[in-house]
């Protein structure tokens, strides 16, 4: 398969640092730098959006490499064992994250977000609002992930 170069819009900062610590992200403020050869337009017309989808990398946590096996999700020997594509967690072939955050404020180069669960440093890949039309309807999940992430987001 052909290889793809991604380079970093920018960068998150935020008080979190570490990547161990997976939980609680619903009142983590974050507020991504642009790189300046965006210049300070880059994100006009953010504003008029309530959220944004940011995609990240997950490039601080350790890559362990062997994904043929389904794992227990999250490592949690309560929850049941899933393949590498059933999960969102940081453990990626690619070492890519998306989160629907809330947006603060909009800067010139900086976005303030909220609920971003990417800690700080992280490259971030792209930036893209978040649009109704393309959030699904009836979405459906198994109910064991509505009751783990019941917790996910809390302060």
């Amino acid at each position: 398969m052909p290889r793809f170069e991604i380079t970093p819009v920018g960068t998150v900062h935020n008080d979190r640092t570490d990547v161990q610590h997976t939980d609680n992200w619903g009142a983590v403020r974050s507020t991504i730098v642009l790189d300046e050869r965006f210049g300070d337009a880059a994100l006009q017309g953010l504003e008029g959006f309530s959220h944004v989808d940011v995609l990240f990398l997950f490039d601080q946590f350790p890559d362990e490499g062997d994904y043929r096996e389904p794992r227990p999700y999250r490592g949690r020997s309560d929850l049941p064992p899933v393949g590498i594509f059933a999960g969102r967690g940081p453990r990626r072939p690619n070492r890519i994250g998306v989160t629907s955050c809330a947006i603060e404020s909009v800067g010139t180069r900086e976005l303030t977000v909220v609920g971003l669960d990417a800690v700080s440093g992280t490259p971030v890949v792209d930036l893209k609002p978040t649009m109704a039309e393309f959030v699904p309807v009836g979405t459906t999940q198994p109910g064991w992930v509505t009751a783990m992430m019941s917790e996910y987001f809390q302060p």
